[in-house]
């Protein structure tokens, strides 16, 4: 017999096969596509703004976002699992040191900012594997030298000979 945390991890794994959910913390700006019924209608809204808290429990996992829309703050929490929100993308990665940014909910204008996160790329992928050397892949480098020092020695003698003709 299964229990209810079995059941909900199958749940979770069957949601996350269907949509791709990107990865996001606290801080960071992102958009929301809600799906909305008018009627026999379905429309998507989006809805932006900053990640206040994220509450991670299998399917009943959630996330938190406020935005300030004419002056005034707007705070909506989200099931992250849930059948109305059609597509979620990270705008910006927020640097922050709280789990919960309930302190964005008093300020307003300048102090209501926080900081963007930058990532640094290092050059050196790891993911990628290393490319094989065979033999298809190596230049012959020997005849390349010796074009190359055949060259300058012709052009050498004959820049001479122009010179010494002046």
């Amino acid at each position: 017999m299964k229990t209810i945390e079995e059941i909900n991890r199958l749940n979770v794994k069957k949601i996350l096969a269907e949509k791709k959910l990107p990865e996001f913390f606290p801080g960071d700006i992102i958009k929301i596509g809600v799906r909305i019924t008018e009627g026999k209608r379905d429309r998507i809204q989006y809805f932006e703004g900053v990640c206040i808290a994220k509450k991670s429990r299998d399917i009943n996992s959630s996330f938190t976002v406020i935005k300030i829309s004419f002056g005034e703050g707007v705070e909506r929490t989200f099931a992250l699992y849930s059948t109305i929100i059609d597509s979620i993308k990270v705008i910006r990665s927020g640097k922050v040191r709280r789990a919960k940014l309930y302190y964005l909910r008093d300020r307003t204008g300048k102090s209501a900012r926080i900081t963007e996160k930058i990532k640094k790329k290092i050059g050196i992928e790891l993911e990628s594997a290393p490319e094989t050397v065979t033999e298809e892949n190596l230049a012959p480098l020997t005849t390349e030298k010796k074009t190359e020092t055949e060259t300058k020695v012709q052009s050498e003698p004959k820049k001479e000979s122009s010179e010494e003709k002046k």
